[in-house]
């Protein structure tokens, strides 16, 4: 139920792998070892990759001599899956004309079913409740106003805010600088900086006055002012040696809580939500990026994820680790597999 057009086939495909049925209607699969085509959410046994081909609509899997799968009838579309449609096309039109979010019971109107009923249903399709699908969606557009040079203020009403109040209500407590200083880059931060002897190699960590910015292996000063060149780099005193302290156990026992380590960290809307799913993994449990899309309301945004989990300054913190292929193995990690296994080996996590 996904917009298909920016869908690459592999996107297409580890949908199906998952058995995602956010996708259901975004494209159809079709088996042509069995001759059937399917819904990508389909339970039926996982085909091999080189007897799939993925079709627009059932229509055009017909015209391609397959028939309907009888256990996920991808030929038809239910009445729950047409109010969802109607309800995410509503709640866009509102946003985009950058006015107030409909509410639950407006909703409620639109699609016939009972507001508590319509509430679960949108989030077991969506993965967001609809008012938290409406907030992502005015977000994304300050976001991308502030990145086409508007100003905070301009940003923030074209989203449809009624006020700037209203926008750092709404974002409270997420990581991130709030949008004045995201829109400049974040000039004139003071960064702290020490290299600590680690069991897993090397660590560079910085902090600011906020909390901690960066967090990595094998690197110094030079990269450090390659990620901030626009701050003031200043080798770390005695104010930050208790702070310092928790990140060391925190890498050395990286299943421990660390939620009370403060953070200061900058990034697009997208990268910060991604950068707080990743906070939402449990130590010893992982997911792949298409669950960790999925975590977000946008599941084919599976490459995006991994770009925004690339992006992140600091390791181990914001676990970025906890994220592996669903085809197995480790996968890539920036300090290299051999710390990522090593730091799911130490939280007790197993792969996909």
């Amino acid at each position: 139920m996904t917009n298909s057009t920016k869908l690459t086939d592999e996107d297409r495909w580890q949908a199906v792998l998952e058995k995602d049925r956010r996708f259901d209607g975004a494209f159809i699969t079709g088996v042509h070892s069995t001759g059937i085509y399917c819904r990508p959410s389909c339970p039926a046994r996982k085909p091999l990759r080189k007897n799939v081909k993925f079709y627009t609509n059932a229509a055009d899997a017909e015209a391609a001599g397959l028939r309907p799968c009888k256990r996920c009838s991808p030929n038809t579309q239910s009445a729950e899956e047409a109010c969802v449609l109607a309800a995410i096309a509503a709640i866009r039109a509102r946003v985009g004309q950058g006015k107030g979010t409909l509410t639950l019971d407006e909703l409620s109107d639109l699609t016939g079913y009972s507001p508590t009923h319509f509430q679960r249903l949108f989030k077991r399709t969506v993965g967001l409740s609809p008012a938290a699908f409406a907030r992502a969606l005015r977000e994304e557009r300050v976001r991308e106003a502030l990145e086409e040079g508007v100003n905070v203020t301009d940003a923030l009403y074209k989203a449809g805010y009624c006020a700037p109040s209203r926008f750092y209500a709404d974002t409270k407590g997420r990581l991130g600088m709030a949008a004045s200083e995201w829109a400049n880059g974040g000039e004139g931060k003071r960064v702290h900086w020490s290299v600590i002897d680690t069991s897993l190699g090397a660590m560079l960590v910085a902090a600011t006055e906020k909390g901690v910015c960066c967090l990595s292996f094998n690197e110094g000063e030079a990269q450090l002012r390659a990620r901030f060149p626009k701050a003031e780099i200043i080798e770390a005193g005695s104010d930050f040696r208790a702070l310092f302290q928790q990140v060391v156990a925190a890498v050395e026992d990286p299943a421990l809580d660390n939620s009370h380590i403060p953070l200061d960290v900058h990034g697009t809307a997208f990268q910060q939500k991604c950068w707080e799913a990743l906070r939402q993994i449990p130590a010893g449990e992982t997911r792949s990026y298409g669950e960790q899309a999925a975590m977000l309301g946008n599941p084919r945004a599976s490459r995006a994820v991994g770009s925004a989990n690339g992006a992140n300054n600091i390791a181990i913190l914001i676990p970025c680790h906890r994220v592996v292929p669903a085809s197995g193995g480790v996968g890539g990690y920036a300090y290299g597999p051999e710390i990522k296994a090593e730091l799911l080996k130490r939280e007790g996590g197993k792969l996909l």
